[in-house]
């Protein structure tokens, strides 16, 4: 399913947000081999702290019944302003809440509920994951046959130009200096 604009903004809102020397980060952390939980975002740093980030664009989004992968020692909702002032009483209070990438809700630690090492190879895997998608567009048969439909696009252009050229030439011989006032074009 596409992704929505606005869980595209929040989710580049909490990227610029969260991109800082010494911590790493990742959308769509699949826990576990062949989990069923997956974390909209992901970040772990060189102090070791994690982070999990669930994305929520709309009420019954936040009132889902689908599992929301709260595994980190922090752990936040990432939402509107809107949304939050609908549901803020329904946030437990470990969760901390960023809207916009601006975070106004504080996390509290907890323990981790999924074991480290789970938790490093889940992200390394999505990394690569990411690494192979960046990779693939890069495939140089992939970018032959863009600069082949780049360059007949630009033929196609150039004979429609011509083209057009050559109409208003063929208007302009008929008609005199003034065509386009006798055809109603201007």
């Amino acid at each position: 399913m596409a992704k929505t604009e606005q869980t595209v903004e929040l989710e580049k809102a909490i990227y610029r947000s969260t991109n800082k020397q010494g911590t790493f980060g990742c959308f769509e952390v699949t826990i576990g081999w062949f989990g069923s939980e997956r974390v909209d975002y992901m970040t772990y740093d060189t102090k070791g702290i994690w982070r999990c980030y669930e994305v929520k664009v709309s009420v019954s989004d936040f009132r889902s019944k689908a599992k929301k992968t709260f595994c980190g020692h922090f752990n936040y909702y990432v939402m509107t302003k809107e949304l939050f002032e609908k549901v803020k009483d329904e946030i437990p209070s470990h969760i901390g809440v960023y809207l916009y990438g601006r975070c106004v809700k504080r996390a509290k630690k907890q323990e981790l509920e999924v074991d480290e090492q789970i938790l490093k190879d889940s992200l390394i895997r999505s990394l690569a994951r990411e690494v192979q998608k960046q990779f693939k567009s890069e495939d140089p048969l992939v970018i032959t046959s863009l600069n082949n439909q780049i360059r007949r696009a630009k033929s196609d252009a150039d004979m429609y130009r011509k083209s057009y050229q050559e109409l208003r030439n063929d208007l302009y011989k008929k008609y005199g200096r003034d065509w386009e006032t006798k055809l109603g074009v201007r």
